[in-house]
């Protein structure tokens, strides 16, 4: 989009500025070349302040500045990546102008410092906001706060005498839940000890077979809160802990703490199992093609017993299971847990949002011979129209993996994986089959 500069007049609001993505022209009439900014004030944004915005625009509140100087400063806030728009308009205001940046702000990310164990997270936040006022804990995938945020970290790496070479890339999170930037810097730091704040965890021989897998290895943040959400976790859910409070992990160092070489890391897991809670229960809102009794039925679990985290995950998943018999691929449940702390209960609210039923289409398959293909459709038992029947169909694709007498009879069949793929057509909630075997 072209970018323009507006001239100022005495009396009338400036037009607004155009997206600084591309080159800027100034139109080619009389106007002042500078003016004084009396004010600067924001749209768009509820993370930052004027005075925020400032430093990182290079322009203040008071400076005498050109029309290309406030393109610069748009340019540069642009440049951070924290925003995936910037434009700007300005309007006379006495014998100065009020300068309004329009912001619209972009996607940002968690950070993770997998293997700084020379400094605390509060310790390195601190730092990168003394050098950096915009940063608030989170940061764009890329762009030049990226940048700077690495620099801070070179530096205060220096501190420690640290010399290894520090990288970030973009991975999902130990829990699943999203994605974070991953600082981390090439030193050989390995875990000598592995010790954990509660007797459970440090007595359970599930956990204490597992240690090996951090014990002895590369000092990884990232692969110890991986181990609690895959060890330690599993275990304290499973005996009803549903709010035990574990990690973050917590590294010291051994030896020479300005010597990476002949350093190591002793880690300590904090754990704070918090009460047991019993099942309480569950209600169920939007469901109309199964029924409360039903859905009840399928949970299985009993008031009074152990809120067992991980049977509670598994409900979910074979609710989802249900729907899908019953050919509602679009179905959504959201539980919200009720924690009754007083009496150590939990119920759920589950919210469904059904969708409407899906019905088979056609079945198209590839890499077979004709006859091979002939049997697969004989052994098929949805009839095209008929209510898609999601379980059925995972269940022929794990016979599938190999090829089977009881699909292909005594053909000679050879392939080595079968690849499938759902196409739903969500104007006519119809679902074609694909099947491609190599």
């Amino acid at each position: 989009m072209q970018r323009k500069l507006f001239q100022l007049f005495a009396a009338l609001l400036i037009v607004p500025a155009a997206s600084v993505a591309s080159p800027a022209r100034q139109q080619a009439q009389t106007a002042p070349k500078t003016s004084r900014i009396a004010a600067i004030t924001l749209t768009g944004t509820r993370k930052y302040t004027a005075d925020q915005i400032a430093p990182a625009a290079g322009i203040k509140a008071g400076d005498v500045v050109s029309a290309e100087q406030l393109q610069s400063a748009a340019d540069r806030l642009a440049a951070l990546g924290i925003f995936s728009a910037v434009n700007y308009r300005y309007s006379s205001k006495g014998e100065g102008i009020s300068l309004e940046f329009q912001l619209q702000e972009a996607h940002t990310v968690p950070l993770s410092f997998d293997d700084f164990p020379w400094f605390s997270d509060d310790e390195i936040a601190a730092a990168i906001r003394q050098q950096i006022g915009l940063f608030n804990g989170e940061s764009p995938e890329s762009g030049a706060m990226v940048d700077q945020i690495a620099d801070v970290l070179d530096k205060l790496l220096a501190t420690r005498h640290v010399k290894g070479e520090l990288t970030h890339q973009l991975v999902a999170a130990p829990s699943g839940d999203g994605m974070m930037l991953q600082f981390h810097v090439d030193e050989p730091l390995r875990i000598q000890s592995l010790q954990f704040g509660d007797p459970l965890a440090a007595e359970s021989e599930r956990v204490k077979d597992r240690v090996s897998d951090i014990k002895g290895q590369p000092y990884s943040r990232f692969a110890i809160e991986v181990f609690e959400n895959e060890q330690v976790r599993p275990l304290y859910a499973s005996k009803g802990y549903l709010r035990a409070n574990i990690g973050p992990p917590q590294p010291k160092m051994t030896g020479k703490p300005d010597d990476s070489a002949r350093s190591n890391i002793d880690v300590v897991i904090p754990i704070a199992p918090g009460p047991v809670y019993s099942w309480n229960g569950v209600s169920w809102k939007g469901n109309t093609a199964i029924s409360s009794a039903t859905l009840d039925a399928v949970a299985g679990m009993k008031p009074g017993e152990a809120a067992d985290g991980m049977k509670i995950e598994a409900v979910w998943r074979a609710l989802q299971l249900e729907y899908g018999k019953r050919g509602y691929l679009d179905a959504k449940l959201d539980p919200q847990p009720d924690f009754d702390d007083a009496t150590h209960r939990v119920s759920y609210r589950v919210n469904i949002l059904e969708g409407a039923p899906y019905h088979m289409g056609e079945m198209v398959v590839t890499g077979l011979s004709p006859d091979a293909e002939k049997q697969l459709r004989h052994a098929w038992q949805l009839a095209q129209g008929q209510v898609f029947d999601n379980a059925y169909f995972e269940k022929l694709i794990g016979m599938l993996e190999k090829p089977r007498r009881e699909i292909f009879g005594e053909l000679p069949i050879h392939y080595t994986q079968c690849g499938h793929f759902l196409r739903p057509d969500t104007d006519h909630h119809t679902v074609d089959v694909l099947l491609d075997f190599k």
